[in-house]
């Protein structure tokens, strides 16, 4: 295995601790009442993922990768990802690397980089990947790259299309301004994979699912025990998420 190779993995090993939250995101828009203004203050727009209060949405964590990348000497592209009649509302990065293709979606919670099919030939054009607790599905279409997740036993859906052309940085940040202003920003999203043993786990309006091979179940987690419970499972400072919660409590 070559040493750029090499340092590719344990990127995504080191970074697939971190946690997808929307906290961040909320107290600085709160702040700074500016999108732009807020995506600054963002630590991964300055590379620095050991500071970052929490993890951060599809934006920062796709922004930190692609940076890591670029510092590697490659040549990754961002990809927007488009979902039924949304569009633009989840990222991920392209890589071409010696002759074959990488997807790289941290903001999905896939950590691992997966060689995208060479053809769009039917037949040809899908590779699965038995990841744990969520399998994935890659389509290539003649343009478009399709992700699918779910259970090799059941049913997959899929998530999101990808437009394989790319944005340029310019688009893109114009796109995370945007995402300041989604629906999503009312509310609470966390989401951490523990790889190691193999289990997901996804807190969305006072709702807490947790994922593992053998399933899925959904526990209700109070107002008043959220600070705590969430701060224990999420790797969270419970003065952030109550800092979060009572910024979207004086919005209601």
């Amino acid at each position: 295995m070559d040493t750029t190779w090499e340092k590719i993995l344990e990127m995504c090993n080191r970074f697939s601790t971190v946690t997808y939250e929307n906290l961040t995101k909320i107290i600085r828009y709160a702040e700074t009442g500016s999108s732009s203004s807020a995506l600054l203050l963002d630590d991964s727009f300055q590379n620095d993922v050991d500071a970052w209060m929490g993890g951060g949405t599809c934006f920062s964590m796709t922004w930190f990768v692609y940076q890591e990348l670029l510092e590697l000497g490659l040549s990754p592209k961002l990809w927007m990802g488009h979902k039924r009649k949304e569009r633009n509302i989840h990222c991920a990065l392209y890589l071409p690397y010696e002759g074959k293709e990488f997807l790289f979606d941290p903001g999905y919670l896939i950590f691992d980089p997966l060689e995208i099919p060479r053809t769009f030939l039917v037949g040809e054009n899908v590779t699965v990947y038995p990841l744990v607790p969520n399998a994935v599905r890659l389509v290539r279409q003649k343009d478009l790259l399709e992700l699918w997740t779910g259970s090799l036993q059941g049913n997959m859906k899929l998530r999101f299309e990808f437009e394989m052309c790319g944005v340029s940085e310019t688009e893109f940040r114009k796109y995370w301004q945007e995402s300041f202003d989604r629906e999503m920003m009312t509310y609470p999203v966390l989401n951490r994979l523990d790889r190691e043993r193999g289990i997901q786990y996804y807190f969305q309006k006072g709702n807490l699912m947790i994922r593992d091979k053998d399933g899925s179940r959904m526990e209700k987690i109070e107002r008043e025990q959220q600070g705590t419970v969430l701060s224990e499972i999420f790797n969270l400072s419970p003065e952030l998420i109550e800092k979060a919660l009572f910024v979207l409590d004086k919005k209601k």
